[in-house]
């Protein structure tokens, strides 16, 4: 399992971001049973910074608190049999690990929603890493039911790391 950590802001968070995401990422691939090693990158950036990816890649024109980008094209969420017809594109050449995507995250934001949710810093940076891992798993929230279970999910894993609100 390998995660690139890149902050392009210079803002330092109190923790090591890095040992979070490794941790919820080895968390997240167990729970979905992904039978490979994995690859994700991060980049930190401000609102300014996640407000230009949303207006490139989404076509909306605000900053948002976090961007995932799946580099799977998943049929069924938590379904890593389609990699196998597609091993080209899903597995990383040098380290033949699969690259499940890359998460484009406001640190702004974090410091910020953590503010206005009345939780830390470390519980609203971990929410968001969590919540990309289950996109760049496949889920989605774009049905109620599709968002629950991707929210039980998240507490799941938040959980079983002993991150809590």
């Amino acid at each position: 399992m390998t995660s690139y950590v890149e902050n392009e802001t210079g803002v330092t968070l109190p923790f090591d971001m890095k040992d979070i995401v490794d941790k919820i990422m080895d968390a997240v691939t167990q729970m979905e049973n992904c039978p490979y090693e994995t690859t994700v990158n991060l980049l930190l950036v401000d609102n300014e910074g996640i407000r230009e990816y949303n207006r490139n890649f989404r076509d909306i024109d605000k900053e948002t608190d976090v961007l995932s980008f799946p580099n799977i094209p998943f049929e069924q969420p938590g379904d890593f049999t389609c990699v196998e017809s597609d091993e080209a594109d899903c597995f990383d050449p040098d380290s033949g690990e699969l690259i499940l995507g890359d998460i484009i995250l406001s640190v702004e934001k974090v410091k910020s929603q953590a503010a206005e949710y009345g939780h830390g810093v470390l519980r609203e940076f971990a929410f968001l890493v969590a919540h990309s891992m289950f996109h760049l798993c496949g889920y989605d929230h774009m049905e109620e039911q599709d968002a629950a279970v991707m929210e039980k999910k998240q507490e799941n894993v938040l959980g079983s790391l002993g991150i809590g609100r």
